[in-house]
């Protein structure tokens, strides 16, 4: 508590995000991932393919903030703090009860982030990258795509302007995807039910990766399925998850991987005879046409 109570500055914050907490992520996610190779290995399932996946997808981890460096992060972080000290409609004190309030509502900041991703072209063009994988472990929760990092900023600035510290937002942020990060596994079987009813779990992950008609689109909470539950887009875990994505990209290059979600939505918006047709590709589900 007492880092949000001490003066910090818009870089400071930018230096601990990048360089600390980024850090701490990618490490945590090797120590993890040394574990599921031990799995794999002991269950004969290791190939070239999966191991040229696996590297792919820490390669997207690393080029990702160097591309959010390039989208501005640095402005939105000092926005932040100058929003946080001008326009805030109160300062919400820090303390047990905020930081997990903070937590809460960043969590419920993410679904509908994470809805937005899934359900619109322009946000689909970048997190198509994350779902693109056929394999599902630990190493998938760090491939990410190149705007992966420019859209949270819209959902997570309501917080800082309700009072509650930009520092404190950008932890329970990372909350949120830390805990999203250990569901990237097959290791873990269902959960006592109790707990499937109330947390995301591995299992309603591995559905929310799957593409399976029925899974599509679905679970798409950060660490409370509830939300999922109240708007309508929750599906157990039943048949075999395919991982993937409807449209595979069959390629373990990580240029290929990084970039390829871009001339799929450009594809489509060159057969605009509209303006309305544009928006419709950017803002409509992916794969929509004009009726």
């Amino acid at each position: 508590m007492e880092l949000l109570t001490q003066p910090w500055t818009a870089e400071e914050a930018q230096w601990l995000l990048s360089e600390y907490i980024s850090g701490f992520l990618f490490y945590a996610g090797l120590v993890y991932f040394t574990f599921e190779i031990g799995r794999y290995l002991w269950l004969k399932q290791m190939s070239w393919t999966w191991v040229g996946d696996a590297v792919t997808n820490f390669l997207t981890f690393i080029a990702y903030p160097f591309v959010s460096q390039l989208l501005g992060a640095a402005f939105f972080i000092t926005l932040f703090f100058y929003a946080y000290e001008n326009w805030a409609l109160v300062t919400i004190p820090v303390n047990v009860y905020t930081i997990v309030l903070a937590v809460i509502l960043a969590d419920f900041v993410y679904y509908w982030e994470h809805r937005f991703m899934h359900m619109t072209g322009i946000g689909w063009m970048t997190h198509t990258v994350h779902h693109s994988s056929p394999e599902f472990n630990i190493s998938v929760a760090y491939r990410f795509g190149p705007l992966d990092g420019f859209f949270p900023w819209f959902f997570h600035f309501p917080l800082v302007l309700l009072g509650f510290h930009p520092l404190l937002v950008f932890g329970a942020e990372v909350f949120v995807q830390a805990y999203q990060a250990i569901l990237h596994t097959e290791a873990i079987p269902k959960l006592h039910r109790w707990i499937e009813k109330v947390f995301n779990t591995p299992s309603h992950h591995r559905v929310h990766h799957g593409s399976n008609p029925q899974y599509c689109d679905k679970n798409y909470a950060g660490i409370f399925i509830i939300w999922d539950k109240m708007f309508g887009t929750f599906e157990p875990e039943e048949e075999k998850v395919i991982y993937g994505i409807t449209r595979p990209l069959n390629s373990v290059n990580p240029l290929v991987v990084f970039g390829h979600g871009f001339p799929r939505l450009w594809a489509q918006l060159k057969k605009s005879k509209t303006p309305s047709q544009f928006i419709g590709y950017l803002f409509r589900p992916p794969g929509w046409e004009p009726s």
